[in-house]
């Protein structure tokens, strides 16, 4: 009679569960193959990052006067204000606003000078001009929105201050938006 090997149970246990561990890796892998270019699809395209962020020139906007830039498709406000713009405002501060916020939450601090909101009337969305308003901001012309300095509401159907982007100053006379 001859020795023939016989495999015990526990052996065939052991080379039955590598089979279906590696059989699963491999299934896994593929599911991973196939759905990562659905999922890498949905990332922003490279046209909507690039407006993502924009970097402008502050730095030769006069003294009482302000630039537009586009951020997001939206008017950005970026004004220089003046000494008695900067006091109106903060005298201000304890007036019965509707959306109620300080001057000094409105700017960056030590950067008092320089204001950035987003230009978008927060009624219905029109841009509002500047100066045109009993409080020496903007005024919406379309439904009679009054904005002061810091760009508070202080009239009329907005129900809320204009916007503040995220921002950074940056050096060299440079902002970063977004």
């Amino acid at each position: 009679m001859t020795d023939v090997p016989v495999s015990t149970p526990h052996e065939t246990e052991t080379r039955r569960d590598f089979i279906h561990i590696a059989a699963g890796a491999a299934a896994l892998g593929a599911v991973g193959g196939l759905a990562w270019p659905l999922i890498d699809q949905m990332n922003p395209a490279a046209d909507s990052l690039a407006m993502a962020s924009i970097e402008t020139d502050y730095d030769k906007v006069e003294l009482g006067q302000q630039i537009v830039v586009k951020w997001r498709g939206k008017p950005v406000f970026i004004r220089h204000r003046t000494p008695k713009e900067i006091e109106e405002a903060v005298r201000d501060d304890t007036a019965d606003l509707r959306d109620p916020a300080t001057d000094e939450s409105r700017h960056k601090p030590g950067m008092a000078e320089w204001l950035i909101v987003i230009g978008v009337c927060t009624h219905l969305g029109c841009v509002p001009n500047f100066g045109q308003g009993d409080y020496g901001g903007w005024f919406c012309p379309c439904h009679g929105s009054v904005y002061d300095t810091s760009g508070r509401i202080r009239k009329g159907p907005a129900p809320k201050n204009l916007f503040l982007p995220d921002y950074q100053f940056l050096g060299g006379g440079k902002v970063r938006i977004g």
